[in-house]
């Protein structure tokens, strides 16, 4: 790596548009900064591209040789005058798009312990794709992010992960393999690690001072985490969107096998399936044999399989900073992804800072653009040019409320927020009530209701009677009333079967009578006292069974009336055995726990 690096050059002038730099002038001595911020002083047409194979130490498709990890470089020709630049990095598997895949049935019984044959369904369905959206299959990788980086003064480098396109290795599905892989780049950034080019002769990257981000959507933004989870050096800030950090979570809930939201039937080997689009089609066979093996769509168990893909066992390793962004309403990747990682890395000391909007499974750029670059340019600025623009000290949390607007917090979940348990009363077959102090008393009768996979709970929430599920509700709120964090359930309940699903609901009922589905989560009862355990049921014994609800920040308007929803199964996400399993909820063990910003007292007060 070159000694002598470019100033920096810290100016409060106007930058002249990129129109008017003549593709022959001398290229600019450094970036630009004003207002914090790169300036756009770089042709981003006058770049460089390179191919070439990074090695990464490790043999995934067991071919004796280490694999390669297939590199892609954008960098400002000025590099190849003196200039060196940090790094903009996406590990991807999406980037020669995809294969037709089939994803598993989910209209199976559930697994019953001892019991043969259960847990197994027919022949799989018609291919539903998969929860995770590549950016593109084009031969020469692009990106929305590109000419707005190389415009700046940063090289964009893209990895495309093992097993897919030019690399060789197998996908995993978020295994060790695939960690590796995305980390050796940022190795043979640093000058740990070789790379070759096409004709096999070793390329360095001198144009670069060491430093790097990486950043990505969905499975891209899972790959930083992954990354960062290593301790990498040279790995400087991440900015992980819409990202996973528990694989386990993704695929499994409490021990219930679930799916993404969109995608019932997907687990792991699907997706390993879905990127696995290298040219050799038969050597990776075996190693997606073991995928859907090791996964267990039987008892949903968490495993050393799904441990190996909890990247949150590591957090203690993560040195980068994490600017983390997440959908309030992703039903893909669940917010539970991003609040047990933020949280970790803040126990942790780790500086972060969180983007939380009101759409699903998306991207910034396309919701809020100028006041995201701004604010990621300024972030990237920061950790990568060494820039003192305050980004570091600026609220932690940006969030997006039901109305479009955009408010900024010391943190998140909100200041203030504190747990307010709710208890159900009688009447859940029709509506019954929502206590704010006391429980259900100790005569009250068993609420009794039965399992039909076939209604959604949109469905079911909006029945005025239902023998299918219990429905409370709290009276009209007199003043709105914040949810920040993560909801929470203690039932006390019995079932006539060996095995049931669960599903807790809050909804959101408006005056006009028409609802919106909060949050919700799912636990299977046999795990009731360790996601790695399944300990078998006693039909007609009630048990005490604790489970939380994905996490939300949502705002109950004044006149709206907040609800409590449980069924058994969830037809867009947990597996669907045939109608009939009967549950019984004893009110007096039972109860609901909100994150309240302010608490009890300002629950209580807006009912």
């Amino acid at each position: 790596m070159r000694a002598a690096r470019a100033a920096v050059l810290l100016t409060a002038v106007v930058v002249l548009p990129l129109t008017a730099i003549s593709a022959h002038a001398d290229p600019p001595p450094g970036p630009v900064f004003s207002g914090g911020e790169a300036q756009p002083v770089f042709d981003p047409d006058d770049v460089v591209r390179e191919s070439l194979w990074v090695t990464a130490p490790v043999d995934s498709d067991g071919d004796g040789a280490d694999d390669e990890v297939h590199v892609e470089v954008v960098r400002p020709s000025a590099t190849e005058h003196g200039l060196t630049v940090p790094v903009v990095y996406q590990a991807s598997p999406y980037y020669a798009g995809g294969n037709d895949i089939t994803n598993h049935d989910v209209d199976v019984e559930l697994h019953v312990p001892g019991r043969p044959g259960s847990g197994k369904g027919g022949p799989r369905g018609a291919a539903d794709g998969v929860g995770l959206a590549g950016p593109n299959g084009a031969a020469q990788i692009t990106w929305r992010y590109e000419e707005y980086f190389t415009s700046r003064g940063f090289a964009v480098v893209y990895g495309e992960s093992l097993g897919s396109g030019q690399s060789s290795g197998c996908p995993t599905t978020g295994g060790e393999n695939e960690t590796i892989g995305a980390k050796s780049v940022v190795d043979w950034l640093g000058g740990r690690a070789a790379a070759r080019d096409a004709g096999g002769a070793p390329v360095s990257a001198d144009w670069t001072t060491g430093k790097t981000a990486m950043m990505g959507v969905s499975y891209n933004g899972t790959l930083p985490n992954a990354v960062a989870s290593t301790g990498v050096e040279g790995l400087e800030t991440i900015v992980p969107i819409a990202a996973i950090s528990s694989w386990y979570d993704y695929y499994r809930e409490d021990g219930a096998v679930v799916a993404p939201g969109g995608y019932q039937g997907e687990d792991a080997d699907v997706l390993a399936e879905y990127v696995y689009t290298r040219d050799d089609r038969e050597i990776c066979r075996p190693v997606i044999d073991d995928l859907t093996a090791e996964q267990d769509r039987m008892t949903g168990d968490y495993s050393d399989f799904w441990a190996e893909r909890n990247y949150l066992d590591d957090v203690e390793n993560v040195r980068a900073s994490v600017l983390a962004v997440h959908g309030l309403n992703d039903w893909n990747v669940t917010m539970s992804q991003v609040a047990q990682w933020y949280e970790a890395l803040r126990a942790h000391g780790v500086e972060h800072k969180i983007w939380l909007h009101q759409s699903g499974h998306a991207d910034p750029y396309s919701l809020r653009r100028e006041a995201w670059l701004s604010t990621l340019n300024k972030w990237f600025s920061h950790y990568l040019y060494g820039l003192d623009n305050g980004i570091e000290r600026e609220p932690k949390s940006t969030i997006q409320r039901e109305d479009g607007s955009w408010t900024d917090e010391a943190d998140w979940p909100a200041p203030g927020t504190a747990d307010a348990k709710v208890y159900p009363r009688q009447g859940g077959a029709g509506k019954g009530g929502l206590d704010l102090r006391h429980r259900a008393p100790g005569w009250t009768d068993a609420e009794r209701f039965t399992d039909d996979a076939g209604k959604t709970v949109e469905q079911l929430v909006d029945q005025s009677r239902s023998a299918n599920r219990l429905s409370y509700s709290t009276k009209a709120a007199k003043r709105p009333v914040r949810l920040s964090g993560t909801p929470g359930l203690t039932l006390g309940i019995a079932f006539d079967r060996p095995a049931a699903n669960i599903t807790g609901v809050l909804v959101d009922r408006a005056p006009d009578g028409t609802s919106t589905v909060i949050t919700r989560g799912w636990t299977d009862p046999q795990n009731r006292t360790d996601p790695a355990r399944t300990r078998p049921i006693k039909p007609g014994k009630t048990y005490r069974i604790s489970f939380d609800l994905q996490p939300k920040d949502y705002v109950l308007a004044a006149g709206h009336k907040l609800e409590f929803v449980l069924v058994s199964s969830d037809h867009d996400f947990t597996l669907r055995p045939a109608p009939g399993a009967g549950l019984a909820l004893d009110l007096t063990h039972t109860s609901v726990t909100l994150p309240v910003v302010g608490g009890k007292k300002a629950l209580r007060a807006a009912f």
